[in-house]
């Protein structure tokens, strides 16, 4: 019977130990409840402390902010200066020597052109060939030319010339007009300055007449623009200065007489 109690006692002894090893291991892993996953901390300050919070996330981009828009700019009056950027007609508004074409401005009775004609071919222009003392003349840089004679103690004399528009076309027969009288002047002495005498359409454009004054002199002058068909409209360009005044009655011949060669 001893023997007996004693296997009962050592099998006690069995269980109880491995209970106690069962409280005492830890749980499997899967049984671990997952906690948050966080950033590992920022390094340390030159101070060596750390920082108390997590760093806050970058905000995304955003889109660049739209560029204001330039102001309007103001079309200039005569004698204000010129900034870059101007268009061609704002450039003439400003223009001191080219006065404000109004309704004021008359048109002319148109005289007879006569029946010889210059052919332009690369203008599309044909024109009248003027009478003597006019007679032509080496043409360049234009496309046909005819002058007065020279006379003695001057340089200037009378000029009659066609060539395509030397200037940019604008959407206006009238408007193209002006800025041809306008850049006539680069054959004009310095300091000339405009005075209109005629303004009127024409068929397939426009013509203007005008006086130029520099000093105590002048000349009368008109311009004709016409489409002559080609890529760009045809200019005719006559000049006269007083001191052969007698020759300004060819001026409305010109005037009358420019038209589309065909």
């Amino acid at each position: 019977m001893r023997v007996v109690y004693r296997g009962l006692a050592v099998a006690a002894a069995v269980v109880a130990a491995a209970a106690t090893l069962a409280v005492v291991l830890p749980s499997e892993p899967d049984e671990v409840a997952a906690g948050p996953v966080t950033a590992p901390p920022a390094a340390p300050s030159s101070s060596g402390s750390a920082p108390s919070s997590p760093p806050t996330p970058t905000a995304p981009p955003t889109a660049a902010p739209t560029p204001v828009a330039a102001q309007e700019r103001v079309t200039p009056r005569p004698g204000t200066s010129l900034a870059p950027g101007y268009t061609a007609m704002e450039a003439l508004f400003a223009d001191p020597r080219v006065p404000k074409l109004t309704r004021s401005v008359k048109r002319m009775a148109l005289r007879s052109p006569g029946r010889r004609f210059v052919k332009d071919r690369r203008s599309g222009l044909a024109v009248p060939r003027l009478p003597r003392p006019w007679k032509a003349y080496g043409a360049a840089p234009f496309t046909t030319k005819q002058v007065l004679p020279k006379e003695r103690g001057t340089a200037l004399r009378g000029v009659f010339v066609t060539c395509p528009l030397p200037i940019m076309e604008q959407k206006s027969a009238r408007d193209t007009a002006l800025l041809a009288a306008r850049w006539t002047l680069n054959h004009h002495p310095e300091g000339s300055r405009i005075t209109w005498l005629a303004s009127q359409p024409v068929k397939r454009g426009w013509m203007l007449v005008y006086r130029v004054t520099y000093g105590k002199r002048t000349s009368r002058a008109a311009v004709v623009v016409l489409d002559g068909g080609m890529s760009k409209p045809g200019l005719a360009f006559v000049t006269v200065p007083d001191s052969q005044r007698k020759q300004w009655r060819d001026i409305g011949r010109v005037a009358s007489g420019v038209r589309v060669l065909g």
